[in-house]
């Protein structure tokens, strides 16, 4: 699960290379130098994916990806709020009352794959984490 999770962020963050169109499409009004934040967003995702894997930057990598995950909701937020079209992604309202609450899942998600949650902390016991 940690590969396949570690592989998905630097996919999404090569992504942001390949292709940032999109990505700076759904950024809100407000925010500058979108290009370079799009840039930025997706070399700490490619960075925080590798990280991941390396048992000594894990842990740093989880805190790393949970603050890039909540740092991008606005502009998840925005692009359902805008209605905001990019490529094939869908603009539906059951497409946003899926993927806005399921950031929260990934940012746990992540935390419980960096190891960030032992017997003292939640969720632990429900998960065997020692």
């Amino acid at each position: 699960m940690r590969t396949l999770t570690a592989m998905g962020f630097a996919g999404m963050g090569a992504a942001h290379f390949a292709a940032p169109a999109g990505f700076v499409k759904i950024m809100p009004d407000f925010l500058p130098e979108k290009p370079a934040l799009v840039y930025i967003s997706g070399a700490c995702e490619i960075l925080g994916g590798l990280g991941l894997l390396v048992p000594a930057t894990r842990k740093a990598a989880g805190w790393g990806l949970m603050a890039l995950l909540v740092a991008v909701f606005p502009a998840n937020v925005y692009h359902a709020l805008a209605k905001v079209e990019v490529g094939g992604i869908p603009s539906s309202p059951v497409y946003h009352a899926v993927r806005l609450p399921s950031q929260g899942l990934l940012i746990w998600l992540v935390g419980w794959l960096a190891g960030l949650f032992h017997k003292n902390r939640p969720f632990a016991r429900a998960h065997n984490l020692r």
